[in-house]
């Protein structure tokens, strides 16, 4: 099949046999290229056309994800090495599949200097270093270090005490506990202190606001990689531009371009090089209705905006009213629009003073020299750029459709604070220049937006946790069957080959806890009768934190008949996904500065929850709601899988699945036992804890997009719509070949809480288009105006085809 995509270099005609991909988190000691070779067959068998692989080079020692490489120029050992990618790509393209690789363009790990050559020359040869260049490293005079790169690693001020010279190998280093630091050559002899003193870097306290090098977002062991120089952006896409040469892959995923100088242009080089073919595809957070950027050469994003849409639909407008009361009942606000309005601006200044102090230092520097005003006051400049970047709505602004928006933002913060005026006409004068501080500019933002947002808004926030994801809006409640149909209308025209998520590594709650999470929208009342009562039996460490948590433990909690404390490795998880989210939210406790007493106090409660009389009653909501929150699962899951786009399945999300925030999300999957339930599949399975029904769904899904391929990435899409009393509790909507009648029909339940509270679906109907239809979930056929109660008799979804 071929599609007409429009790029920057205008229509550009390709194959696209990417119909769907499956996401494998690849681990030294879980999941290697052998390992993936192993699960190809059943890959294969269950639908997948491609395999979607994390990152593949070269990480620190014992990564489990990938995303720290050290050396971007050799494919991971520990993975099986360049032999076993090549390996795998030969048996998945034996099989008629292929490989998707992520790439990592933004940042390398210098948690460990002994692990990465580069950073090591760096630090032992300073600006005469031949990789001084690949690094964006604040040389300055007034950096704080002296001109030297300031490196955040002491703990406290006794720290430089402990610094010793470690004589065991070939050349002398410096030693900070299980950290060690090259030593520039004719410079070691004498004690450690003063060595450290003639050193081309400095160390420095991690709570300095000092750091000599753009770190991602506020990590200090992941440092920024100048992919503007084309010797920086050769060296690391070596391994990649081999890849394409000897056609080992089929398209790659860019991890965080927003961190990257002038995004769009490093797309185009990277297009350039993989050529017009294969899928290229970004890890784009796009903002409330910011749209991509159509000029950008790319298929699509990774698919955050697909799931903001699949799980909106299926929360109740309803439940809004009472929810927001209950969190204001709980939290002193409503976690409403209207919060979030208001503290947006003043927790994204919180994260520019504390957290990003040395990258708003680096940008202020480079607006005084853009500007020439290297006389302005800094502080009043500092203020000035701050409360701009404040209200910036998106990541960033320097994408073709957000044209104007700086100068939108800029009048606005001009017109509320008068005393700015003049800081920002330096501001003004130096984004005009189009350099260094345009550049920085951008990068900041996005760093901003992403700590102060998700990293801390959706942890403080506890109206309907499940809406607090990446790139959606929890300041509105779901998204209407009209909103709902027209993005995926507008992604089936506008980008067909975009990938759609329900989960990835990033994701704060795996699908199916958002879906059962999204369903107490339907049933607030109970809720909140269920919250207060709980509350008083087990009181909570505040209430913000109690509501918070409560959602969550319902999400997850088993619904098998099991007691929570009888399911391995539940209370621990849960532990560890409540400090997270507590020093997330930083209002009780940090990382920076974390408050034992209140942690142990929530650590106290999570056991009393557990074991006690809420934790019996949290189970009985659970097991007396399961059904319709694997209602809700199946929906979006069949919704995404058919709808416009490139499908991605979350490794093991092909059963329920119970993940949390990572590393929770990142944990081994077991694929001996799905590799065995699949076989098993002879009969439309109930819909119980075993998760088989929507392995079903899954499976037929994918094989009816390998069966009919032009109906789905290209294809055509048109919604369905219902009538009678109950017509707003179906969803569906029609797949079909350019130019033919549709082939595809896909149909599923929404509110069935309420549904059933109304009685069933009674008379309402579904007019199909002409023809008869099979529903290859159930086998059951209908022709004509089918009533829904029908359709629905078996499954709460249907997949009707002509």
């Amino acid at each position: 099949m071929t599609v007409s995509i429009e790029h920057h270099t205008g229509p550009i005609a390709r194959q696209t046999p990417v119909r769907s991909t499956y996401r494998l988190q690849l681990r030294p000691d879980a999941l290697t290229f052998a390992d993936a070779r192993a699960i190809a067959e059943y890959l294969q068998q269950l639908g997948i056309s491609h395999l979607y692989l994390s990152p593949v080079l070269t990480a620190a020692r014992g990564s489990t994800h990938g995303y720290d490489i050290i050396d971007p120029t050799t494919v991971s050992a520990a993975l099986g090495g360049p032999g076993g990618l090549k390996a795998l790509s030969d048996e998945v393209r034996s099989r008629g599949m292929g490989l998707i690789v992520d790439i990592v363009p933004n940042h390398v790990s210098v948690a460990d200097p002994r692990q990465n050559p580069w950073w090591w020359d760096v630090l032992r040869n300073g600006k005469e270093s031949q990789y001084a260049k690949f690094f964006d490293i604040d040389w300055s005079p007034g950096n704080g270090a002296g001109g030297r790169i300031a490196l955040p690693v002491l703990a406290g001020e006794n720290d430089p005490a402990a610094l010793s010279v470690d004589r065991t190998g070939p050349e002398p280093m410096l030693a900070l506990h299980d950290l060690r630091f090259p030593i520039a050559p004719g410079t070691e002899g004498d004690n450690a202190l003063r060595i450290h003193d003639k050193q081309h870097y400095r160390l420095v306290n991690w709570k300095s606001g000092l750091c000599g090098y753009r770190r991602y977002f506020t990590v200090g062991g992941l440092a920024a990689l100048r992919q503007e120089d084309p010797a920086v952006f050769e060296a690391t896409h070596r391994e990649l531009a081999a890849w394409c040469e000897h056609d080992l892959i089929d398209g790659v995923r860019v991890d965080h371009p927003d961190g990257l100088t002038r995004p769009a242009e490093y797309l185009q080089r990277l297009r350039k090089l993989i050529g017009p073919r294969r899928l290229l595809l970004v890890e784009k957070v796009l903002s409330n209705r910011e749209p991509l950027d159509a000029t950008l050469p790319i298929d699509g994003t990774t698919g955050y905006d697909a799931l903001a849409d699949l799980g909106g639909v299926l929360i109740d407008p309803d439940g809004e009213k009472q929810l927001t009361e209950l969190s204001r009942q709980f939290t002193g606000h409503g976690s409403d629009r209207a919060w979030f309005a208001e503290n947006e601006h003043r927790i994204k200044r919180a994260v520019a003073e504390t957290m990003l102090v040395p990258e708003v230092r680096r940008l202020v520097a480079a607006v005084k020299r853009d500007a020439r005003a290297d006389a302005f006051d800094t502080m009043a400049l500092t203020n000035a750029t701050i409360e701009v970047l404040s209200f910036m709505p998106v990541y960033r602004t320097d994408y073709a459709p957000l044209a104007g928006m700086i100068g939108a933002v800029v009048a606005e913060v001009a017109r509320r604070n008068s005393e700015l005026t003049a800081p920002l006409q330096v501001l003004v004068t130096a984004l005009s220049v189009n350099g260094e501080a345009t550049t920085r500019f951008h990068q900041v933002g996005g760093a901003i937006t992403a700590k102060a947002v998700e990293d801390t808004m959706f942890y403080r926030a506890a109206r309907l946790v499940s809406l607090q994801e990446m790139g959606a809006d929890p300041a509105r409640f779901g998204r209407s069957l009209i909103e709902f149909h027209l993005a995926n209308a507008a992604r089936a025209v506008r980008w067909p080959a975009t990938m759609t998520t329900l989960s990835t590594h990033d994701t704060k709650r795996g699908e199916d806890v958002r879906a059962r999470i999204g369903m107490l929208s339907q049933v607030p009342d109970i809720w909140a009768r269920g919250v207060s009562a709980w509350n008083e039996i087990a009181p909570g460490p505040d209430g913000a934190t109690t509501l918070f948590l409560l959602q969550n433990m319902f999400g997850v909690w088993p619904a098998d008949g099991r007691t929570a404390a009888a399911v391995p490795g539940f209370r621990e998880r849960i532990h560890r996904f409540a400090e997270k989210a507590v020093r997330e939210a930083g209002t009780q406790s940090s990382w920076e500065e974390p408050d034992t007493e209140f942690e142990t106090a929530v650590h106290r409660w999570i056991d009393a929850v557990i074991d006690g009389p809420v934790g019996a009653e949290l189970g009985e909501f659970v097991t007396d709601l399961a059904s319709h929150a694997w209602s809700d699962s199946l929906a979006q899951k069949l919704l995404q899988l058919c709808g416009p786009g490139v499908p991605d399945i979350y490794q093991g999300c092909e059963l329920w699945e119970d993940a949390l925030v990572d590393p929770d999300n990142r944990r081994p999957v077991d694929f001996t036992h799905r590799t065995l339930l699949l076989q098993s599949l002879t009969g439309t399975p109930e819909l119980d804890p075993t998760g088989a029904v929507k392995m079903w769904i899954v499976a037929y899904a994918l094989w009816l997009r390998r069966e009919r391929p032009d109906c789905f990435v290209g294809g055509t899409y048109t919604p369905l719509f219902a009538s009678g009393d109950h017509a707003n509790h179906l969803i569906s909507y029609a797949r079909g070949r350019v130019g033919e009648s549709p082939e595809v029909i896909v149909a599923a339940t929404r509110h069935s809480i309420r549904l059933d509270e109304a009685g069933g679906w009674a008379d309402t109907v579904l007019d199909l288009p002409q023809g008869h239809w099979t529903d290859r979930l159930t086998g059951h056929t209908f022709s004509g105006r089918a009533r829904l109660e029908k359709l629905f008799a078996r499954l709460p979804v249907a997949l009707l085809v002509r």
